[in-house]
């Protein structure tokens, strides 16, 4: 048997205690699954940080969801309007419970500028501001035939002054502006309120103190000159 020599058992010691090279490939495999695990757990928390704050409402019962439209319905409808006349700066407060359609359409024509430039045809000094057509009919024709044969119209304090109000008239194409100046006791009968004067009530009688003919319209044209919303005064 031959013999090895000392220093060949050297070399075949070393060669067995050193480690194992890793390869290339088994470096580049482990990088990649480690960023694919980094990548999956950030995608997982954008996810999570940035889901839109409905998506818990969409388990709720539809009546409730129902519900929660029609209050930011409520929410988005602005609050009060701002009528700028030449006298100066008058604040309404809009009724969201008042009649629908009347509220919506006088957001909606308050957005087209149908106001602007309205001048004020009727002023019944004690009684009503009337701004709108011409042609007029319903409230305003009653209450003019009433000033004229009472000279003076019965108070009643169950009724505010300063209230916003409309014609009923369904088929009327125009959109009158009522502006009470003192309580009137069928007014409801007579027009449809949707708001009130909150600030500017002295403008309001400035207004009412104006000349008139004997038909109550302004001797001197006076009217709306812009009508604004806002949702916070």
């Amino acid at each position: 048997m031959a013999r090895i020599k000392p220093k060949q058992l050297l070399i075949q010691s070393k060669r067995k205690k050193s480690p194992s090279r890793i390869s290339y490939s088994s470096i580049i495999t482990w990088n990649l699954i480690v960023v694919l695990v980094v990548l999956s757990l950030y995608a997982t928390y954008r996810h999570w940080h940035h889901r839109p704050s409905f998506e818990p409402e969409m388990d709720l019962p539809l009546d409730q969801n129902v519900e929660r439209y029609e209050d930011s319905t409520k929410i988005s409808t602005p609050k009060y309007a701002v009528m700028d006349t030449a006298k100066g700066s008058i604040t309404i407060e809009i009724y969201k419970d008042a009649s629908a359609g009347v509220v919506d359409r006088f957001i909606k024509l308050c957005k087209t500028d149908y106001f602007k430039g309205m001048p004020f045809r009727h002023v019944i000094k004690n009684f009503v501001i009337q701004g709108g057509d011409f042609d007029f009919n319903g409230a305003a024709q009653e209450w003019i035939l009433k000033a004229k044969a009472n000279g003076e119209n019965a108070l009643s304090p169950k009724h505010e002054a300063f209230m916003i109000g409309t014609t009923k008239s369904p088929n009327s194409k125009g959109f009158d502006i009522f502006i009470t100046t003192a309580p009137i006791p069928d007014l409801n009968d007579e027009i449809v309120v949707f708001g009130r004067v909150i600030k500017g009530e002295d403008i309001v009688q400035e207004i009412e103190e104006i000349d008139t003919d004997d038909h109550y319209q302004p001797k001197t044209p006076i009217g709306i000159i812009n009508m604004t919303l806002r949702q916070e005064l």
